[in-house]
């Protein structure tokens, strides 16, 4: 029960975490930190399964866990898009730059 309520603290900061989003100053820090936590929940999970964890649809934490992944992982692919997106900017600004220098 311990490592359950390890995984639920882990992540509710992680859902947390990415409800915010990064300044373009500490984009690096934001997405390290985002990895700390998902390799921490990750191995919290990979306990669990060890033991032997099954999901209980009548448990109020199981439910609350779920709902969390799935918040995370929208949240997630929220911040992949933003950082799709700023690449291509970059990308795009590269090829304006290099065009301007030598037309």
């Amino acid at each position: 029960m311990e490592k359950l309520n390890m995984l639920l603290q882990i992540s509710a900061k992680l859902y947390e975490h990415l409800s915010v989003s990064p300044k373009s100053n500490n984009r690096d820090e934001y997405i390290n930190t985002i990895n700390y936590m998902l390799d921490k929940r990750g191995a919290i999970i990979e306990e669990l399964m060890n033991d032997g964890f099954r999901f209980d649809e009548q448990n109020r934490i199981h439910r609350t866990l779920l709902e969390l992944d799935n918040g995370i992982k929208k949240r997630l692919a929220d911040v992949m898009d933003a950082v799709k997106q700023d690449m291509a900017n970059l990308q795009k600004t590269k090829k304006s730059e290099q065009q301007y220098y030598n037309p």
